[in-house]
């Protein structure tokens, strides 16, 4: 069972299922020593965020089918690296946050009421 908690302080529910997300492909936003990219920002990918993240040498939307990755589509749920979330913040691209999908451990990076403002809105439970 996963003990992980969210930003909230509840339990860190999964992010997304299909697409599989996480860096331990769990659909959740898990995190350890080995995630050095610390993937723990649950978020609604948009075309605008797709765009930028391509533009700066990350590129989420092309398919790799080498790492069994489909490529990202506006409206998929990703757990993305947080400095890249921040990275996209400070260049007005940040994608929508599900802040019951993501962990606890990004209130070291970014606060809380700067996640609340970026907010998607109440979880629904993961993208299937």
């Amino acid at each position: 069972m996963n003990a992980s908690r969210n930003v909230l302080g509840g339990p860190l529910l999964a992010c997304s299922y299909a697409p599989l997300t996480g860096f331990y492909r769990t659909g959740c936003c898990e995190t350890g020593a080995d995630d050095l990219g610390r993937h723990i920002i649950c978020v609604r990918v948009t075309e605008a965020f797709l765009a930028f993240s391509r533009r700066v040498g990350n590129d989420l939307s092309t398919p790799r089918p080498e790492y069994r990755f489909a490529g990202l589509k506006p409206g998929d749920r990703w757990c993305l690296c947080a400095l890249r979330w921040k990275e996209a913040l400070d260049a007005g691209m940040a994608p929508p946050v599900v802040l019951e999908a993501t962990h606890e451990a990004a209130l070291r990076i970014v606060d809380l009421d700067t996640l609340k403002a970026h907010a998607f809105g109440a979880a629904t439970g993961p993208q299937a």
